[in-house]
């Protein structure tokens, strides 16, 4: 959960900044969970209290609204979700060319399990770690955590 020790990756962090994001169910583009939290900050362990029927989703968009005083040229996401410290699954994201001084909204699609191999909210809850890694192209920029309580 720290930044990255590059010169540029310390200026990349410190005018990068998460200005919202949310969850909604794919399907009905109903939103399930909104947070204004600075989640991509580094160096602290972030928490998020989901509603458990997200869970339910065959498909869930996820939308984040950012902001980065530094040109990026390839903006990049590896997220790792980890379940008791163990890694369940991993997704990657790319964004692409971020214009310095800008202000943009990204979205993605993460498609659920299938229901049969889906653990019940209970069991998750407090549990889940979702570690995300931000890229620069290969310039590892910071890493933030996120713990998430299905409720």
């Amino acid at each position: 959960m720290a930044a990255a020790n590059s010169d540029r990756a310390k200026k990349i962090v410190q005018g990068f900044k998460l200005n919202w994001m949310n969850l909604r169910d794919a399907e009905s583009g109903k939103i399930l969970w909104q947070s204004n939290d600075d989640l991509s900050q580094p160096g602290v362990e972030h928490e998020a209290r989901v509603p458990k029927k997200v869970l339910k989703c065959k498909a869930v968009s996820r939308e984040i609204n950012f902001s980065s005083e530094q040109e990026l040229e390839n903006l990049r996401l590896e997220q790792a979700v980890q379940f008791k410290g163990k890694p369940m699954e991993e997704w990657l994201f790319d964004f692409g060319f971020v214009i310095p001084g800008s202000t943009n909204t990204w979205q993605s699609v993460i498609e659920a399990a299938p229901e049969s191999q889906m653990m019940p909210a209970g069991a998750l809850s407090g549990q889940v770690v979702i570690e995300t890694k931000f890229y620069d192209g290969d310039l590892l920029v910071s890493t933030s955590a996120v713990r998430v309580f299905y409720v």
